[in-house]
């Protein structure tokens, strides 16, 4: 086929099997997002009412952009610097910020997995060391078992074990405390984990995932069974299934379904779109589309009668209704859930099985963002890479080994809050931004019509009228309107009752804008590389470029680019253009 023959690039490694693309791709959606934030979202937004909005965003939202992004990258057979280079010249900046993006959330995301390896290696004693109070960090406040006529400022032992034995955290940002050395070591082993998983690409990150993907879901099934006899547990799944409707009115929870949709499934991030461009050039992209992203929903759903029995076993102890729970982000997976181990039979058992779940969630996640680094790096940079690192091992090592690093902050006694105001600006501001133009590139300036040719070039057949439509009205509407809520609604990061002072607040923004500001950036060097005026600079610089793949491979890589709105460029013209191409 001519096509395949054009775009198929036979030095760039593809998967061993399509269906090792398949469980990568759903261990990159799925991670710990599933197990904490999609419970703690339900929880906060009136239980089952939260999944009408959740199952609607899927469908018009979810599933079209994930199509979207793995055909383009399984069409250029690039990561998403390139991808969005050629698709949009004046949006290249949105490629390099998805890198900086994964790149940043890589280095806080590897210290949630350090925490379940610290609690996992603490599970492995008969007694969860915060079942009881009689440790050597507790304080006189402690309690072992929370009741509604526990004071005010009691806190629980599970508590106390997150707060003052693993974290050992100060009062704030302005005191930051000593190195945890327990944590940095474990963080080191974090790291090591995930560069033995990875250093060979492709090829190794394949046989990993069988495992890591496929098992996360024998624990969950094991919990559940556990979890529904225990007393109280029927009361937690009913919270969860049974919808409050008058929540449905609030605008709040739609925009927090279409978030958490954005965010699970990983759109704007590059991940799946670097995994996708190893794919065979006329895979069914389609398939995996939908198996990822029901695959994913449907974890979240397991996940979520999981935890709201466990909710209601809290609930049915303590006394106390399901909604007067303290439940938050990290603590929940961290302080709420332990709390429910230490009163299960075999509860040793039952954490270490826990924590090693969320190891193995966490470790899929990571070997994506990590990918998107060293494939944007290696697609954009392969020749002067090749002169520094002789094999792409040593680079990976290299890239692995800089983000640890940069990851020792967390790993403080101040590194909750410092894992805080990043998890803030850049998982909540940073993507939204990014999300809204990738999907102006993609849907408006590439167009739906290039985008269904894409897809016929590949599979034979175009895009039929659903995703059309999705990609042409409904993807850039909600997107849009997500954005501007976010950032009417927007609230300053805090941390349970610490409110980040002013300057913290604002190293937050220039956290975030060290991926934004990639993208206006990127528009600047467009304009400034491109011939002609300024009337030509601008129409150039929105008309998609098309590579010709025989050249790029003639050149061994990174060959001429054609502008097809330019067939009459002079040669000096096609120069400009072509380093203007290999550039960033």
């Amino acid at each position: 086929m001519e096509a395949d023959m054009k775009l198929h690039d036979p030095h760039r490694p593809t998967w061993s099997r399509q269906i090792e693309f398949t469980l990568a791709g759903i261990g990159m959606a799925v991670g710990l997002g599933n197990v904490w934030r999609f419970p703690y979202l339900c929880y906060r937004s009136g239980g089952g009412a939260f999944l009408v909005p959740y199952v609607f965003m899927l469908v018009v939202l979810g599933i079209p952009l994930l199509y979207m992004e793995l055909l383009l990258g399984q069409y250029m057979r690039r990561g998403p610097v390139q991808v969005l280079k050629n698709v949009c010249p004046l949006l290249k900046g949105v490629g390099l910020a998805s890198v900086a993006i994964s790149f940043i959330m890589c280095t806080y995301y590897n210290v949630v997995i350090t925490w379940a390896l610290y609690y996992m290696f603490s599970s492995f004693r008969t007694t969860l060391p915060w079942q009881d109070c009689n440790n050597t960090w507790n304080t006189q406040n402690c309690t072992s078992t929370p009741t509604n006529s526990s004071g005010e400022h009691s806190s629980t032992a599970s508590q106390e074990f997150f707060n003052l034995k693993m974290l050992q955290r100060t009062g704030g940002l302005e005191d930051s405390g000593t190195l945890r050395w327990e944590l940095l070591l474990i963080l080191l082993l974090a790291w090591t984990m995930i560069y033995l998983c990875i250093f060979k690409g492709v090829k190794s990150t394949g046989k990993v995932v069988y495992f890591t993907a496929l098992f996360p879901y024998v624990i969950l099934l094991a919990l559940l069974i556990n979890n529904v006899q225990l007393p109280g547990a029927l009361e937690g799944i009913k919270f969860f299934i049974i919808p409050e409707w008058e929540k449905l009115l609030s605008m709040e929870v739609w925009v927090n379904a279409a978030a958490q949709i954005f965010n699970s499934i990983g759109i704007g991030f590059g991940s799946l779109m670097s995994m996708s461009s190893y794919n065979s050039f006329n895979n069914n992209v389609l398939k995996d589309t939908l198996t990822i992203a029901v695959v994913n929903s449907l974890t979240s759903l397991l996940a979520g009668f999981v935890i709201f029995s466990a909710f209601g076993y809290m609930s049915h102890l303590q006394g106390i209704h399901i909604k007067d729970l303290a439940v938050d982000g990290p603590g929940l997976v961290f302080v709420v859930y332990p709390q429910a181990f230490a009163t299960m039979p075999l509860a040793p058992l039952w954490a270490v099985m826990f924590f090693f779940m969320l190891l193995c969630l966490g470790l899929d996640s990571e070997f994506g963002m990590v990918e998107v680094m060293v494939t944007s790096l290696k697609d954009s940079y392969g020749k002067e890479l090749n002169r520094y690192f002789k094999r792409k091992e040593l680079f990976v090592l290299a890239v692995c080994s800089v983000a640890f690093l940069f990851g020792i902050p967390y790993v403080m006694q101040v590194g909750i809050y410092v894992f805080q105001l990043m998890d803030h600006y850049t998982a909540i501001v940073s993507i939204l931004f990014l999300a809204f133009f990738e999907v102006i590139a993609t849907c408006w300036i590439y167009g739906v019509k290039r985008l269904s040719g894409c897809l016929e070039e590949m599979t034979g057949k175009g895009a039929n009228i659903y995703f059309k439509f999705c990609w042409l009205i409904v993807a850039p509407v909600l997107i849009t309107v997500i954005l501007i809520f976010s950032i009417v609604q927007f609230k300053p990061a805090r941390y349970e009752d610490y409110v980040f002072p002013g300057w913290a607040q604002g190293v937050g923004w220039v956290i975030a804008l060290g991926s934004i500001i990639w993208i206006p950036l990127g528009a600047l060097h467009t304009l400034w590389v491109l011939p002609g005026s300024i009337t030509e600079k601008l129409r150039q610089s929105i008309t998609p470029y098309a590579l010709d793949r025989k050249s790029e491979l003639d050149l061994g890589g990174g060959g001429e680019t054609v502008h097809p709105a330019s067939p009459a460029i002079t040669s000096e013209a096609k120069t400009e253009n072509f380093q203007f191409q290999t550039s960033l």
